[in-house]
């Protein structure tokens, strides 16, 4: 016997009414915007008719006078499974044609459902945020759905990556689940995001304080540091989210997907070298050591706008996916302040939780001078770094490339700090602070005493500077593993890297370390 045709019609219709979503019109609206609708973004991540949908018939669950007869299709969030260049995700999408996206009671079951499959099946999940806010009309019920939000995303936080979207509205205790992701990227139009908008911040304050200095993606990627990525538009954004999946594991039980060589290229580049310039004092550009450095297409930088003093992102060297992080002398000479100790602490402690090799690159004078500093907590901020690379159990590699002073050297990554290979450029200079200060601190009396006070005391610098500054010296006390060409770096830094891919450490059994927050 065959299913009766007026059920298989009936079923139809619903999944019909379901995939128009708010309606046409409402989606007309959004294209004439230049947006994407929840279903189109879906699709536009996974590849070609994989994805499987979860709660499609899911309707809203409220009870007040005027509401309940009001159809609401999927609650206003799209869930499921696809695939994305072959491995499997999860996603949730609203959908801001359906009650303009509001999170009620059975909006916040679908989301929870489908980052329990995630955890429990160990894959990603990527979280598209468009959304007026809790549902006003379900009360508590809104409420208790963004705590059990909040509650699944700290409980799948360093099991799966969570990569949030923020493609439209996302206000007061919304704003929340993204930042307990892993990363955030945020449509340059069109998006905003904050706890107290512009009114509730003149009610409460008087301030006058217009959105964009606090709520658009400009303002979160160079200013607050909340967000990693802007993106131009929705395809944009999800371009992104493909190209991060790219370099991360499904789990936190799985290394990331290395392309690795059967042998490594051995060659020199003698375009390193050039890099330096002669005097410690200019600046140079790390981006081009990084460039160098990295397989050719094989860099996404993470929250560029933020903290530039320090570079943070993924790469490949040898087809082996690693996490850079990299003093930027360009920017503030690479010192150490409050801001680039939280990006770099963050993203080590986000590269130890799923198994992806650190490469440090160093130049660094020191933490950052200065009262404003001071106050702001720098030695807390600067302890950040520290716990997270001691806590840290990936492979740790370190390239010295010239600076590498007093407390920052070790925040960067020292052998004291676990560092499993550490090499250094013949131009490196590793000490308890630059050459200029100590030569004036230790013979301040000699310099005082000379006829010719420059001349002496650029004297004792180079005679510091030799006994107790170069690379050699550290060498000598096995601080080092090596003294390198530039031209050699990427090389050994391969081999360092093959090597270690296996390592493996076992630490003593505790509930969780206190970080310094």
């Amino acid at each position: 016997m065959a299913i009766k045709q007026e059920l298989i019609s009936e079923l139809q219709k619903r999944r019909d009414a379901a995939l128009a979503g708010g309606g046409k019109d409402k989606m007309k609206k959004r294209h004439a915007e230049g947006r994407l609708g929840a279903r189109e973004r879906v699709e536009l991540l996974f590849d070609k008719e994989s994805f499987s949908e979860y709660g499609m018939h899911v309707n809203h669950a409220c009870h007040m006078p005027g509401f309940p007869g009001k159809f609401m299709p999927g609650d206003g969030v799209v869930t499921g499974t696809g695939s994305v260049d072959g491995r499997l995700v999860a996603i949730y999408s609203q959908d801001f044609t359906v009650g303009g996206g509001a999170l009620g009671h059975m909006q916040a079951r679908k989301i929870c459902d489908i980052m329990d499959i995630a955890s429990e099946t160990g894959i990603p999940v990527v979280a598209i945020n468009d959304s007026g806010g809790a549902r006003i009309q379900e009360g508590i019920h809104s409420l208790s759905g963004y705590g059990q939000v909040f509650y699944q995303n700290v409980a799948a936080s360093g099991v799966v990556p969570q990569i949030a979207i923020i493609a439209g509205p996302c206000a007061g205790g919304a704003a929340y689940s993204p930042a307990l992701m892993d990363f955030i990227i945020q449509t340059r139009t069109h998006s905003s995001m904050f706890i107290c908008g512009p009114e509730v911040i003149k009610a409460a304050t008087g301030q006058v304080a217009p959105i964009e200095q606090f709520g658009t993606a400009e303002a979160h990627a160079a200013v607050s540091g909340n967000i990693h990525f802007i993106a131009e538009d929705d395809r944009h954004a999800i371009s992104l989210t493909r190209q991060l999946l790219g370099f991360l594991p499904l789990n936190n039980l799985q290394d990331p997907p290395h392309y690795i060589p059967e042998a490594i290229v051995l060659d020199r580049d003698e375009g390193m070298n050039e890099l330096v310039p002669d005097d410690p004092k200019y600046s140079f550009d790390v981006y081009q050591v990084i460039e160098r450095l990295l397989d050719p297409g094989q860099w996404l930088e993470v929250q560029r706008e933020f903290a530039r003093n320090i570079v943070i992102g993924f790469g490949r060297i040898n087809g082996m996916v690693v996490g850079i992080v990299a003093n930027q002398p360009a920017c503030k000479a690479g010192c150490l302040d409050i801001d680039s100790s939280d990006k770099a602490a963050r993203f080590i402690r986000f590269c130890n939780a799923f198994n992806v090799p650190l490469v440090n690159l160093v130049d660094v004078p020191g933490f950052m001078p200065g009262l404003a500093q001071e106050r702001g907590g720098i030695i807390r901020h600067g302890a950040k770094m520290l716990f997270a690379y001691a806590a840290a159990t990936v492979p740790k590699i370190t390239v010295i490339m010239r600076k590498a002073y007093g407390g920052a050297y070790l925040a960067m990554c020292s052998k004291d700090m676990g560092a499993d290979f550490i090499f250094a450029w013949p131009c490196a200079e590793i000490a308890v602070m630059g050459a200029e200060s100590a030569a004036r601190i230790i013979y301040k009396k000699e310099i005082e005493e000379a006829e010719d006070h420059e001349s002496k005391e650029a004297e004792l610098v180079r005679s510091y500077r030799e006994q107790f500054a170069t690379p050699y010296q550290a060498a000598s006390r096995d601080m080092i593993t090596d003294v390198i060409e530039p031209a050699e770096t990427r090389t050994r830094v391969a081999q360092a890297l093959r090597i270690s891919l296996t390592k493996r450490v076992t630490r003593p059994a505790k509930k969780h370390g206190l970080i310094p927050l």
